[in-house]
């Protein structure tokens, strides 16, 4: 894809946001220490923001349909650089907690409307990768700014942390307004109308769809450190490294998922849902050997992000006629598949059953939603015999749902 700047300013967007979400994750002992509370109740700070984003995302959407693109995403950057500030001079537990469910009210909505708006922004044939280029932001989060964001906590202090997070805020609100053109709110914005689309079964298939592939990904990238800890016996360093490698493999895998999901989405899920399922058998046979489990982390780091781009450009596409609010629920959606297949995996660490069956559990559900993908398609062959492989028919609609003005 041609160097487009406005793509950029949302993907720096995203990049902070994803810094925002998962660097608290390698804080928790020096934010519990500090505050002088237990790792367990500093481990709440991470799931309000979940909750957050939850319910965020249809409120924010719903509240702001009428608020031209470019307006309603500078605000929402603001609130992101409002929330971290409030973190970064919190004085104790509760400030915190609320500064990072401040913080996590614009996530959905940014990532939803932005969705919207990078493919507003390129021709027809390269909407899935605009889409993959603003969430790239998000994958190098984890190769890049979750590491530096936890060095400085360990060595400046965890408050350091967020006073960084929250330039990046004031950064991304600057290249939003010098780089988005004039977007007007959709034409005919309607609540009820957004509402409305959730209902049809197609979104909310797509929406479920979105839960399973999450679900998938985190039922083991939750335990990765305990994984590689205990049964490859790995070194910190190694475990280290591997995070690296995974991060690595999610950028990559985001840039695949958009590039071939402009050619066909449903194909793409296809293939990326079979091949995370035989990479997770294979993760559960290998993972006592560092090389073949360490090549199999990039793998499935590429297999596990390759889904993105094509199920946000699924939910767009069937809700074409009213996709903000859906496509805000999608990364609602993701993150309630996070918790669950966080809980899925605990489930079966819980219940004795070892490490190798937790990569099966999340083979389980990437072929699960294997299943859902080529019965959905099955379905549309029934009435549109060449709908595999082809552009999705609603894409002129979908193109009508924002107006540039570039004056």
């Amino acid at each position: 894809m041609k160097f487009n700047p406005a793509v950029l300013a949302l993907s720096v967007g995203a990049f902070g946001i994803g810094v925002t979400e998962f660097a608290p994750m390698g804080l928790l002992p020096v934010i519990a220490h500090d505050l002088g509370v237990s790792i367990p109740t500093a481990g709440l700070l991470i799931s309000a923001y979940a909750l957050g984003v939850v319910i965020g995302a249809p409120l924010m959407t719903l509240t702001t349909g009428r608020v031209p693109r470019r307006t309603l995403l500078i605000v929402l950057a603001g609130i992101f650089t409002a929330g971290n500030l409030l973190a970064a001079v919190s004085t104790g537990y509760a400030m915190l907690m609320v500064a990072r469910i401040l913080t996590s009210l614009n996530h959905g909505a940014f990532f939803g409307v932005g969705s919207i708006v990078a493919a507003s922004l390129v021709p027809a044939d390269r909407r899935a990768g605009a889409v993959a280029a603003m969430f790239m932001g998000l994958t190098i989060a984890n190769v890049v700014g979750v590491p530096l964001a936890t060095w400085a906590g360990e060595h400046l202090g965890w408050r350091a942390s967020f006073w960084g997070i929250a330039a990046l805020g004031v950064a991304t609100m600057a290249a939003l307004r010098l780089t988005l053109p004039r977007l007007p709110a959709p034409a005919g914005s309607d609540a009820r109308a957004e509402l409305r689309v959730l209902a049809r079964g197609p979104v909310l298939g797509a929406l479920g769809l979105t839960v399973v592939g999450a679900s998938a990904m985190f039922t083991v990238f939750t335990y990765i450190t305990p994984i590689l800890r205990e049964a490859t016996h790995a070194s910190l360093g190694f475990v280290t490294a591997m995070l690296v490698t995974y991060g690595v493999g999610l950028t990559v895998g985001n840039w695949l998922g958009g590039r071939f999901a402009d050619r066909s989405v449903d194909r793409t899920l296809i293939v990326t849902l079979a091949s995370l399922a035989v990479i997770l058998v294979a993760f559960a046979v290998f993972m006592p050997l560092k090389v073949p489990a360490a090549i199999l982390i990039f793998l499935w780091g590429i297999a596990s992000f390759a889904l993105v781009p094509p199920l946000q450009i699924r939910v767009m596409h069937a809700a074409a006629d009213a996709p903000n609010l859906a496509s805000a629920m999608n990364i609602g959606a993701f993150n309630l598949g996070n918790a669950i297949g966080a809980a899925l995996g605990g489930g079966v660490i819980a219940a004795g059953l070892g490490f190798p069956a937790v990569a099966l559990a999340g083979a389980g559900s990437a072929a699960l939603g294997l299943v859902a993908v080529i019965v959905s398609v099955r379905l549309q062959l029934r009435t549109r015999p060449a709908a595999l492989g082809r552009p999705c028919p609603k894409n002129a609609a979908f193109a009508e749902t924002i107006v540039v003005d570039q004056t």
